[in-house]
């Protein structure tokens, strides 16, 4: 049984059930039912027509599943309406499914679980293993955000900046549990960028990529953390580099620059450095001042403020980081690097100690911890 073939029906198959009347929670659950069924026909007697077979499967379970009198009598008079065994359009229609799932209403954490479980066609165990929680929280929390859309129209969708910061927010969320959401990540936004032309989709097809290309070298064999400088650039993946730059490239010559275009360029930068000491910090601090035209985040600032230090030394570097604010997330880690580079050692171990307090997960924190007893081992003089 082909399961990554029935993955990438379940969203075509389910907005065909949406948009002939059906509930969305009541389409969902029809479609993994016709999945069940599947897994249990296929191996012995595969249709040939998979997308026809499911439509016209999910369809009745649906009808099953909802029938009572009242029901009955008004679905007799339209039974024509029942799709029927045979060839169907192979339309990339989960499209609308996309905009649905990043719809406004549901908060950022529910659009995430629902997309992985209706676009991606991950079971509810699957998107609970990766979020690290029980699937029975992970089961209301995905059905919290069903109800929440299943009034919604097509016509009031998310829109597209929404539907990349979902998609976004799957990628970053990392590699956990059995389902990688990196990987997974990447596949919805290779989905989407078939669907639809836009710039921006593609950047960010084009940030994923390069990205992972250096998933292989960010950890150490113990689990630590390796900065991006240490990294054995012989282990970064050149495939993904190359078509990252390339989609990216077609991107920009569109003329229409975004803020994951801009993200990707850095990346880029980064990649095509052959050693860090040949990075293009110029051009990056270049990006990073589009980056902050386009978005004004302080966190694009405060990245600014490292680059800027790698351009034009540690002191120049300081100054921009004083004008970000110091109550943001890793800006104390940032100032003790900075600080180290001008060769002020016992601030810089002071501070990455304070960073370490302060560190958003364990593996930052063991990291910024060993900066912090590197530099105070070293003999003073």
């Amino acid at each position: 049984m082909d399961e990554a073939l029935l993955r990438s029906l379940t969203p075509s198959v389910l907005t065909v059930l949406v948009r002939r009347g059906a509930d969305f929670a009541a389409a969902e659950d029809a479609v993994q039912d016709a999945l069940v069924e599947a897994v249990r026909v296929w191996p012995d007697d595969p249709p040939r027509d998979t997308k026809g077979w499911l439509v016209t499967v999910a369809w009745r379970k649906f009808l099953d599943a909802t029938r009572s009198d009242t029901a009955r009598r008004r679905r007799e008079g339209r039974i024509d309406e029942e799709p029927v065994p045979g060839p169907t359009p192979s339309v990339d229609d989960t499209l609308q499914l996309y905009f649905l799932c990043a719809h406004p209403s549901l908060t950022p954490s529910s659009a995430v679980a629902l997309t992985l479980r209706a676009v991606g066609g991950l079971t509810t165990r699957q998107v609970a293993q990766a979020y690290l929680v029980p699937e029975a929280t992970m089961a209301q929390r995905i059905s919290r955000a069903k109800r929440t859309v299943s009034g919604v129209r097509f016509d009031q969708p998310g829109d597209v900046a929404t539907v990349l910061r979902v998609l976004y927010l799957v990628f970053n969320e990392g590699y956990s549990g059995d389902v990688d959401l990196a990987a997974e990540a990447i596949r919805l936004t290779r989905q989407l960028a078939a669907a639809i032309d836009h710039p921006e989709v593609a950047g960010l097809l084009a940030l994923m990529l390069l990205h992972h290309a250096r998933r292989a070298s960010r950890t150490a064999p113990d689990g630590s953390l390796v900065p991006l400088a240490e990294q054995d650039r012989a282990r970064w993946d050149t495939a993904a580099i190359a078509e990252g730059v390339r989609i990216l490239q077609t991107a920009l010559a569109r003329d229409r620059l975004g803020e994951f275009q801009a993200q990707a360029a850095i990346a880029a930068l980064h990649a095509d450095a052959p050693t860090a000491e040949e990075t293009d910090w110029v051009q990056i601090v270049e990006w990073y001042d589009e980056l902050a035209r386009l978005t004004d985040s302080p966190v694009v600032r405060l990245n600014r403020a490292v680059a800027v230090g790698e351009a034009d030394g540690p002191r120049a570097g300081l100054a921009a980081l004083a004008a970000v604010e110091d109550s943001l997330p890793r800006h104390t880690a940032a100032a003790a690097y900075l600080h180290e580079r001008a060769g002020d050692l016992p601030t810089a171990a002071r501070l990455y100690a304070e960073a370490a307090h302060k560190a958003p997960n364990l593996a930052e924190r063991d990291y910024l911890t060993r900066q912090a007893a590197r530099l105070n081992s070293r003999p003073r003089n």
